[in-house]
């Protein structure tokens, strides 16, 4: 079984959830044909191309993969955020070059 960090946990699903709101309101737009005056459109693909670059982010930190330079409001190193054993298996390349 996987253990997860509890603070990432709850960071990917609210990512999720946001995302999953702005791509809901571009389907609308997009494969629905709801009309959307240029302005506004603009706006929502920004928010959704936002919402997304923290999803990822959010993603690759739970599973303790990439940067998180995508999600500052994240604000935790990747290391541990899965238990996957051993400390060892767990430092990032930068640790290891430091040492």
């Amino acid at each position: 079984m996987v253990r997860v960090d509890p603070e990432r946990q709850t960071e990917y699903r609210q990512a999720w959830d946001a995302w999953q709101k702005q791509l809901s309101r571009l389907h609308d737009i997009f494969l629905d044909g709801e009309p959307l005056a240029p302005p506004k459109l603009k706006g929502l693909l920004n928010r959704e191309a936002r919402a997304k670059q923290r999803y990822d982010a959010a993603r690759e930190a739970l599973l303790g993969i990439g940067g998180l330079s995508a999600a500052p409001t994240i604000g935790r190193s990747p290391v541990g955020s899965i238990d996957s054993g051993s400390a060892e298996t767990q430092l990032t390349s930068q640790d290891r070059q430091r040492r």
